[in-house]
């Protein structure tokens, strides 16, 4: 049997499906069983981590929403693949679900800002040319872009409403998690992980740490993973909120709430016998929400996010792919496929700057939570320990971050 093990939650798989994606294909039986097998194994090691704000990290001022994840943006959804395969492979897939229609024929407003351009995000000349997303987005690692995106576009080719469809513009993101854990060289990730993921993705809580496409990555010397954190903000009268979801694989010089942690833990994670990771890496950033914003809103929103990854100690290095997606989910601002026009209701540029500050408190925290939530892995003779959480706390005590 495979060792992929998709992060669905166990009464997700046998749900109905929902509209996204109505005519979903079966799976094939080594397909359904490797699923199954990882519903065992979800819980492995995640008792003994926890996220940022149970430590009592709570960067910024502004409120989270009820689950402090991008899924408090109504409608949003995440599914996590995670691939274990014998001792090399450590890898997987994540899909984010704007809305629970078919992308394609109800495309959301959308804008991809690049912190720094090394990187291998596919889409990003349609989106920044057209202003809008017309798939799910999908992150995985960055030799296994081009099969993901192969096997979004069959999915989609498949779904009802799509038989005259010609050109389709997949957003799939990556980073490299071939440092340390993944044989990447093998380009692991199939169609089925791609379809797993998509069947997975839920409105709930979002499995975070070392699952999907964070499984196999590494972060200021630690493990890294999956993050996401969420805020809300009162902006022209009404409430709003905005939500990141990170895959964190970057380096730098580690701060929490301002403190340099990395310098005082006085050490790194990683038992590998070649160079240290540095301040080489990557991080992919997804930003939702339910605010009527227009695709130049979204880019400043998107850029604003880099604000949070800089509180953490990143600098953009030089071999660093840094790429935000934001889109609005509002219906007001839904692009139907080929209508002649649209008529938007969008928040005026006045109104945005609570969104900005949310965007920065919840991309900041989503990273927190991406280390904190990782567990140990181990990997082609590679270790790459999870933060000491205790550690870290008593560190920030001691600098009077935290209450003691």
């Amino acid at each position: 049997m495979s060792g992929f093990r998709g992060r669905a939650r166990c009464g997700s798989l046998p749900r109905e499906p929902e509209a996204a994606f109505p005519a979903r294909r079966p799976m094939t039986a080594a397909s359904f069983l490797t699923v199954l097998c990882v519903l065992f194994a979800a819980g492995d090691g995640l008792a003994s981590q926890q996220r940022a704000r149970d430590l009592g990290i709570a960067p910024g001022l502004l409120p989270p929403g009820p689950r402090n994840a991008i899924t408090d943006v109504a409608g949003v959804r995440v599914g996590h693949t995670t691939v274990r395969e014998g001792d090399s492979v450590r890898t997987g897939v994540t899909a984010i679900l704007p809305h629970a229609g078919n992308l394609f024929l109800d495309r959301v407003p959308a804008a991809i800002h690049v912190g720094n351009g090394f990187g291998k995000l596919l889409g990003v000349t349609q989106v920044a040319e057209l202003g809008e997303l017309e798939t799910p987005v999908l992150l995985t690692c960055t030799l296994c872009v081009w099969r993901a995106a192969d096997a979004l576009v069959a999915h989609l080719l498949a779904q009802p409403g799509m038989a005259d469809v010609r050109s389709i513009n997949p957003v799939v993101g990556e980073t490299n998690d071939g440092y340390a854990l993944n044989a990447i060289r093998a380009r692991p990730i199939t169609a089925a992980h791609v379809e797993a993921a998509l069947a997975a993705a839920h409105e709930g809580a979002v499995e975070e740490g070392s699952v999907g496409a964070g499984t196999g990555t590494v972060a200021f010397g630690w493990k890294g993973g999956m993050g996401t954190a969420s805020r809300r903000v009162e902006a022209a009268g009404e409430a709003w909120t905005v939500g990141a979801l990170v895959q964190s694989n970057f380096g730098g010089d580690l701060h929490i709430l301002g403190v340099p942690v990395g310098r005082a833990l006085g050490r790194r994670g990683v038992t590998r016998a070649t160079e240290a990771q540095g301040r080489q890496g990557s991080i992919m950033i997804v930003v939702a929400t339910d605010a009527p914003l227009s695709t130049r809103n979204l880019e400043r929103l998107a850029a604003r996010a880099m604000l949070g990854v800089a509180r953490t100690g990143s600098l953009a290095d030089n071999g660093s792919g840094d790429y935000v997606i934001a889109f609005s989910t509002h219906p007001r601002v839904r692009r139907p496929a080929g209508a002649p026009r649209h008529q938007l209701t969008e928040l005026g540029n006045d109104a945005v700057s609570g969104l900005f500050q949310g965007v920065v408190e919840a991309t900041e925290e989503a990273i927190y939570n991406s280390l904190l939530t990782a567990t140990t892995e181990r990997a082609n003779g590679n270790t790459v320990e999870a933060i000491p959480a205790a550690e870290v706390v008593r560190i920030l005590r001691e600098r009077g971050a935290l209450a003691r």
